[in-house]
């Protein structure tokens, strides 16, 4: 692997260790200037194609399902490493299931299934847009759900 910071060819793999998920984070050093880096590997597996309402198919993507789940997480005390388990337990739950296709509605609900267990707020903001609460009762009868532990 080339080194982020001179370019050079050849590293040296220092540790290595796994996570739960199949990766692999090798720490590297270059054998020219010494400097230290990361590196993180993990399986190319399928993702299902993602079917949205309206009968479209698109490409399952990590950064959309970020982007989505940042906004509800916005001011909330929520690591950024929570997000990014997050992402990477729906991806592989979608790549476990190896069907071809699967409804958006599927990972909206693995979404809000997790952020329910991680923030409550974030819940709530991620269920006013996903759920289509659009009035103060609707919005108010699923807090209501929250605080009674349905």
């Amino acid at each position: 692997m080339k080194c982020p910071y001179c370019d050079h060819a050849k590293t040296q793999v220092i540790d290595t260790s796994h996570d739960a998920r199949g990766g692999t984070r090798r720490r590297r050093v270059c054998n020219k200037c010494g400097q230290r880096f990361s590196s993180y590997e993990r399986p190319i597996l399928a993702t299902p194609l993602i079917i949205k309402r309206d009968g479209t198919r698109e490409e399952f993507s990590r950064e959309k399902l970020r982007a989505g789940i940042r906004i509800a997480c916005e001011k909330r005390p929520v690591a950024a490493s929570d997000i990014d388990r997050i992402i990477g337990e729906i991806e592989a739950e979608l790549q476990q299931m190896g069907r071809a296709e699967v409804k958006s509605r599927l990972v909206g609900d693995r979404v809000i299934n997790k952020l329910k267990e991680l923030d409550e707020v974030a819940y709530i903001r991620y269920a006013i847009v996903y759920l289509g609460l659009d009035d103060l009762v609707s919005i108010r009868g699923e807090i209501d759900r929250l605080l009674i532990g349905e």
